[in-house]
């Protein structure tokens, strides 16, 4: 009696430790919310679209709810700060550009967060190209027309980009590396005023994220992408591959990145909710009007991406001898 008693309690016990342990993996990817999408810059900026543009979208994939935390400063460095020290449950995404990913590690010696050590990579939503530009009314229509007229004339080797050491600065010494010209970085406060300046005559040439009307007004000529391929934003525009340049490539991105002690279950439950967002019409079309190619590209792929970007722009980078500290 007493060994078949207690051989019944085992049963039991095995038999609610096997049901506790299949709950526990149906539920190990379950998020509680809210879930905060960290934005490293103000209101109004591509990050901050982007985030608010997948927000509502992803609260009804996910179930709970899904708030824009904006927390500027630093070239997006102050939210990758936050990311680092947030607990890693799942409940916060920072939504960044590529630069402080790739870009930041290359160019500061004290960064307060390491990303392949404090991040993981969950998903990259969309990515554009960088564009070399003069005015609309510059007399040289043609990428090739330039170099012609700075390798005749030193003087005119100068660009000017919305911020020093960026991937945009960084594309115009890759470019001066191609063409074998020593250009001039003229760094400017944010886009308006470099844009002004272009249109204006009082800079030859600048590489940036151009607003989409400038150039079909005529005000600006789009001079050359750095895609891989033409960006479908502006099929007629070449890249630098296309005009003899092939050195010359890389694509700028906004991904999402989680805390590197994030359980798999998670980071894989939001990677493909926020990748079937991204690829949804409506969200293509909104992103679009923004200069924003939208790609959706899965945790490993988007990986891959970035350890390339990393090969990719750490000669350049070290080749121009700058430093952010």
């Amino acid at each position: 009696m007493l060994f078949n008693a207690t051989r019944r309690i085992f049963v039991v016990a095995c038999a609610a430790v096997s049901v506790l342990g299949t709950a526990s993996a149906q539920t190990s990817d379950r998020i509680s919310g809210p879930v905060k999408l960290l934005v490293g810059f103000p209101a109004g900026g591509a990050g901050d679209l982007i985030a608010r543009v997948v927000a509502d979208k992803l609260s009804a994939s996910l179930g709970v709810t899904v708030i824009v935390e904006n927390k500027p400063g630093a070239g997006g460095r102050i939210a990758a700060e936050v990311l680092k020290n947030a607990p890693a449950d799942g409940n916060t995404v920072l939504i960044t550009p590529s630069a402080p990913i790739v870009i930041a590690p290359l160019t500061f010696r004290k960064l307060n967060y390491n990303p392949e050590a404090d991040f993981v990579p969950v998903a990259q939503l969309v990515k554009f190209p960088l564009v070399i530009a003069t005015a609309g009314s510059s007399p040289y229509k043609t990428l090739n027309e330039f170099v012609t007229l700075i390798k005749a004339d030193p003087t005119q080797a100068t660009f000017g980009t919305s911020a020093a050491g960026s991937q945009l600065h960084f594309l115009g010494v890759m470019f001066g590396q191609a063409i074998k010209v020593e250009m001039t970085h003229v760094p400017y406060q944010g886009g308006s005023p470099l844009v002004n300046d272009l249109i204006g005559g009082q800079i030859p040439l600048a590489i940036d994220q151009f607003p989409l009307e400038l150039y079909k007004a005529g005000r600006i000529r789009m001079l050359a992408t750095s895609g891989a391929t033409r960006s479908p934003l502006m099929p007629e525009v070449p890249t630098f591959k296309e005009q003899g340049f092939p050195g010359v490539e890389g694509e700028a991105w906004f991904g999402a990145y989680m805390h590197a002690k994030t359980p798999a279950t998670i980071v894989q439950r939001i990677s493909e909710a926020l990748v079937n967002t991204v690829r949804q019409p409506d969200v293509k079309q909104k992103l679009a009007q923004a200069g924003l190619e939208t790609t959706g590209l899965k945790a490993p792929e988007f990986a891959a991406l970035v350890a390339s970007d990393r090969k990719r722009w750490k000669p350049v980078i070290e080749a121009s001898g700058f430093r952010g500290d």
